[in-house]
């Protein structure tokens, strides 16, 4: 029999080779870069105060999502590492490590088989399905919020022994976990509910006073941070409009299909893509309703199978169907625009099949025979191999689209992201490719058009630039940068009143908009209104003193007023700040000053 100090040891081991197990495996992506929305996340300039902090905390819309945890990590991970995504990256794989491990030890507790537990554990660390969660910044809410959510099951079960009810100080503590847990990401919320079901696995039956009564508040708890979060996704992110109108039969047809790919996905995990092909619903009633039936079926035939099997296939299912329940199409989810399905979202539901796959396996081939664990060692280098061959398409962004092409050739959201790093490598033409290819597949998306035409800007195609403006507006109206551009645009072209009318609606929609009043005021100027031209250069000037456009327009506004002193005043102070200004240098010259 095992002593204390052997079992300590033991454990020890386990932890230590599944955390290098889980680094050898993503050591391709720790070089990694941002991709997509990762600077939506790593802390902005104007949160990286402590008042930002508060901000984070106590102002919603002020980060993408209200999710004040993770992105009160982010900001303390700015803080300690900056801008440098390596920091990051190794963050997320520790942080994915640990989830693993808490899974196996939960495993552990509740049955008392440790072979079962961290073969579970390594599962999950190793399967390629994680590598989204885990090579997406962005997804560090999945890594850091499951940490919290197995922190939180452990210590209420824990507490839900009956030797440990009377431990208040426990529950209180399980209850701070998964608040943690909810304002890291309010995918969590299913825990109560996945709580049920392992205790109804664990002990055969549930009690209305002994299980569910303790975990009302959390039920409650989980309303609120769903409802808050739906609200989000609706208010703040866009999650609305045509491409969310679904009848319900239509949802609940989805929910099927969705069901079935995840669990096919991690069956087999082939091919694994950044954005997968948005489907069409419904194609038909009735090969839709292949789908659902699916699932009732499966859920029939574990039930039937309970008094052979006993009840553990019908507790994994009902734990991934539970927890994928946020993702299943009943929500308006802002990522379904681009297709339905993501393997970020099935990374806490996974869990359940990875627990049923390592029990599957013990009564199957097991431990105790050679074969047995060199197959369960055969299966984890496989997965660890595919996990470090999906890592390489995350080493850097572009190779990240252009592998999601490969394998999607209808992925617009690729196109477009591809688009928008040749616009930034200055290779206009090539992005503008990208653009028609992506505007071709999906038309009524504003980015897609509103990046077309700052490309054909740049190409000196003023005239093509204004139709793509004026697209995007049709699709956002109150895009107040779509707005200001569309108004540069009508200058260039020389229509000027336009020009002032998409002005001044951008400055009614946003009055704090530097870019906008500033080129309002130029506009007036060109009008050789330069009276009117300075209230709104004025403005910008007091919002944004350290740009030297508003300041070098404004002293040209104030020299047609023949208000010399301050137009010198104003031009010394562009120059300071851009010292090579052409137009301020210009117009000091004409004042026949000294070069300042």
């Amino acid at each position: 029999m095992a002593t204390a100090s052997q079992k300590s040891s033991s454990a020890m081991g386990n932890w230590a080779g599944l955390f290098l197990a889980t680094l050898a495996a993503y050591l391709p992506m720790l070089r990694g870069g941002l991709i997509w929305d990762d600077d939506a996340h790593i802390t902005r300039a104007d949160l990286q105060s402590w008042t930002g902090l508060g901000r984070i905390w106590f102002e919603l819309g002020a980060t993408q999502q209200y999710y004040p945890v993770l992105h009160s990590a982010f900001w303390l991970e700015h803080r300690l590492w900056g801008q440098s995504a390596f920091g990051y990256h190794l963050l997320n794989v520790l942080l994915h490590a640990t989830a693993a491990g808490l899974f196996g030890l939960g495993l552990r507790r509740l049955t008392g088989r440790s072979a079962w537990g961290w073969f579970a554990a390594f599962l999950f660390a190793l399967h390629p399905v994680g590598v989204e969660s885990v090579a997406w910044i962005s997804e560090q809410k999945n890594t850091l919020s499951t940490v919290f959510y197995l922190l939180a099951a452990l210590t209420y079960l824990r507490w839900a022994k009956p030797a440990g009810r009377t431990q208040t100080g426990t529950y209180l503590l399980a209850t701070l976990l998964f608040i943690l847990a909810l304002l890291s990401k309010s995918v969590t919320a299913t825990l109560p509910a996945a709580l049920l079901v392992v205790l109804w696995w664990r002990d055969g039956r549930l009690s209305w006073r002994r299980d569910v009564v303790p975990l009302l508040p959390w039920f409650l708890l989980a309303l609120a941070a769903g409802g808050l979060t739906a609200w989000v996704e609706r208010t703040y992110i866009g999650a609305q409009g045509g491409r969310f109108d679904l009848t319900w039969g239509a949802r609940c047809l989805l929910a099927g299909r969705i069901t079935c790919f995840y669990l096919g996905k991690l069956f087999w995990p082939a091919p694994l893509i950044f954005v997968y092909p948005r489907w069409t619903l419904p194609a038909g009633v009735t090969a839709s309703a292949v789908w659902p039936l699916a699932v009732v079926l499966g859920l029939l035939a574990v039930a039937w199978a309970r008094r052979r099997h006993g009840r553990g296939p019908a507790a994994a299912l009902l734990f991934f169907v539970g927890s994928l329940f946020p993702a299943l199409g009943f929500f308006n989810v802002y990522p379904f625009i681009f297709s339905f399905v993501a393997d970020h979202f099935q990374y806490l539901a996974s869990l359940g099949v990875f627990a049923f796959a390592a029990a599957a396996w013990e009564a199957g081939p097991g431990w105790s025979t050679r074969i047995g664990r060199a197959g369960a060692l055969a299966v984890l280098l496989l997965l660890g191999v595919l996990t470090w061959r999906q890592c390489l398409s995350y080493r850097d962004v572009r190779t990240l689209y252009q592998t999601t092409l490969d394998r999607n050739p209808q992925a617009w959201l690729a196109h477009l992201n591809l688009g928008n790093l040749l616009l930034e490598a200055g290779r206009p033409d090539q992005a503008i490719a990208h653009y028609h290819t992506a505007a071709r597949i999906e038309p009524d998306y504003p980015s897609t058009h509103f990046n077309l035409a700052k490309a054909e800007m740049q190409q000196g195609h003023p005239a093509v630039a204004v139709g793509e403006f004026e697209q995007t507006l049709r699709l956002a109206p109150r895009d107040v940068e779509a707005r200001n551009n569309l108004g540069i645009a009508l200058a260039e072209t020389g229509r000027l009143p336009e020009a002032e009318a998409e002005l001044r609606q951008a400055v009614a929609l946003a009055p704090h908009y530097t870019r906008a009043l500033s080129n309002l005021g130029v506009v007036l100027l060109h009008e050789d209104r330069p009276a009117e031209a300075v209230p709104p250069l004025t403005a910008a000037v007091a919002l944004e003193p350290e740009l030297a456009e508003p300041h070098c327009n404004l002293g040209l506004a104030l020299v047609k007023l023949g208000r010399m002193a301050e137009a010198q005043a104003q031009l010394a102070e562009a120059l300071r700040i851009n010292p090579a200004d052409p137009v301020a240098r210009e117009a000091w010259s004409r004042l026949t000053l000294p070069a300042p």
